[in-house]
This record gives structure tokens, C-alpha cells and sequence, in this order.
């Protein structure tokens, strides 16, 4: 992918939702507990998804960004009241990147 360009926007989304994976983790094993494998597994969805929709030229970037950004925004809720606001953020980010897509001239 030499020269791909990419959205700012859903990059940031995607380093978001990829530190937050991090915390999330971390937070769980310093409490010796055990991670919902659901929600890691959100996480990482989320994480590539976005990623993969940074990517301007990717041919499904618009679908990409729509499932990173519900399934992010989804996951924000849920966990509200610990780690949700970042990943409600990066879900929001994601949305916003598709909007923006819509919304930029082709060539």
C-alpha cells in the first residue's frame, strides 16, 4: 500500500478504539479478572474496521467506517460509566469520516 493516502478522521478513530482495546485490558488484568471476550472482541472489530477505512482508496471504506462506527458507538454506551466515552468517541469519528466521504467531490 505504498502512497495510500489516509483520512486523518478514521485514523484517529482507529488509534482511539486501538488504545482504549489497551486500557480496557490492562485495567482487567491488573483487577486479576478476566476481559469480556465480547467486548475485546468489539473492540477489535471496531479497531479494523476503522483502519481499514482510513484508507481513502479501499474499495468498501464507506461500509468499513459504518460498521467500526456502530459498533463502536454501540460499545460506548454500554460501557458508559467506565472506559465508554473514548470509544464513543472514536464511534463518532468514524461516522463523521463517513459523512465527510459523502459529502467530498469525486474525481
Amino acid at each position: 500500500m505504498a502512497g495510500a493516502r489516509l483520512d486523518p478522521v478514521a485514523v484517529t478513530a482507529a488509534v482511539l478504539a486501538l488504545a482504549m482495546l489497551v486500557v480496557y485490558l490492562s485495567i482487567i488484568w491488573q483487577q486479576d479478572g478476566e476481559p469480556a471476550a465480547w467486548a475485546v472482541a468489539a473492540l477489535i472489530v471496531g479497531t479494523a474496521a476503522a483502519g481499514c477505512g482510513a484508507v481513502v482508496t479501499f474499495p468498501y471504506r464507506r461500509a468499513s467506517l459504518l460498521l467500526a462506527g456502530l459498533v463502536l458507538v454501540v460499545l460506548g454506551v454500554l460501557a458508559r460509566f467506565s472506559i465508554g466515552l473514548p470509544i464513543l468517541v472514536a464511534g463518532a469519528l468514524c461516522l463523521v469520516a463517513v459523512m465527510r466521504q459523502r459529502s467530498a467531490p469525486t474525481h
